[in-house]
């Protein structure tokens, strides 16, 4: 039936088109986790998924969903796999996302809900579910879209680049985004003020509560600039969250710093 073939046309096109935007990929400055590595492996080995750092976002293509044919087999490898709406990242979540991306929904998402949601399609989608074979391939290329549209939603400057660029055409990540998007002058000297800092504290024997007074700074910097850019998305202000979302990006470069810091440290390296 030409309705039923449909789908074995579509398919192959996925699990091309992931792997050529996960090769394409850039991991961001936040990125602790294994490259490659199952976020639903990660989840049944340990209680906590570490947040995602932004990175280049990837192109998204429109596919079509599919279900099951009623003549369906266990070895029907065409409808094996329950496709969800991959058109977006927020398309993939429907139960969390209905509304979709702002300013028709809020940019704060319950990030708990989402993570529920996550499992529940990993669980159906997971690659070890099925044998070697086209279906195996295909739920590894939905798994691992899967795996990046949490990664994204899940963490705020992600998610805000991932916004900027898909849906605006602005990309703060890119090689000359120095340039293109410089840092307002006031939080360039507040990030100034703490390099300084460490310069002096260096080894000195109060060197680490120092440290931690600063990473308290830190902190309420990101929190502050995360419900900026909020506003500014529900706000329709692509300009201000553009700004925002710069600035989110060196306050994590210097919650990255901090933590990295060891005695006799006298700097942190910032990535623009």
């Amino acid at each position: 039936m030409p309705g039923s073939l449909r789908p074995q046309r579509l398919l192959p096109r996925l699990s091309s088109s992931t792997s050529r935007t996960a090769s394409q990929a850039r991991p961001s400055f936040l990125d602790q986790t294994t490259s490659g590595a199952c976020i639903l492996c990660q989840f049944r080995s340990q209680s906590n998924v570490r947040m995602p750092r932004a990175h280049r976002l990837p192109q998204p293509r429109r596919f079509a969903s599919t279900s099951p044919s009623p003549n369906a087999t266990p070895t029907d490898t065409t409808n094996a796999i329950n496709i969800p709406n991959i058109t977006n990242y927020y398309t993939i979540f429907p139960k969390t996302l209905p509304a979709g991306p702002p300013p028709s929904a809020p940019f704060e998402i319950p990030v708990s809900d989402l993570r529920r949601e996550f499992l529940q399609l990993q669980n159906i989608i997971h690659p070890d579910k099925y044998p070697p074979g086209p279906t195996k391939q295909q739920a590894e290329a939905l798994s691992a879209r899967i795996n990046e549209a949490y990664r994204t939603l899940s963490d705020p400057l992600a998610r805000a680049q991932y916004l900027l660029h898909e849906l605006h055409e602005i990309d703060v990540t890119a090689e000359d985004g120095a340039a293109q998007h410089a840092l307002d002058p006031e939080t360039l000297m507040e990030v100034m003020a703490v390099q300084e800092t460490i310069e002096e504290v260096g080894s000195d024997p109060g060197a680490e509560s120092t440290i931690a007074e600063l990473k308290k700074q830190n902190e309420a910097r990101v929190v502050d600039c995360v419900g900026e850019l909020a506003t500014a998305f529900d706000a329709g202000d692509i300009e201000s969250a553009r700004k925002e979302c710069v600035r989110l990006r060196f306050w994590y470069n210097i919650a990255q710093g901090l933590k990295e810091w060891e005695p006799g440290t006298t700097e942190i390296r910032l990535v623009h």
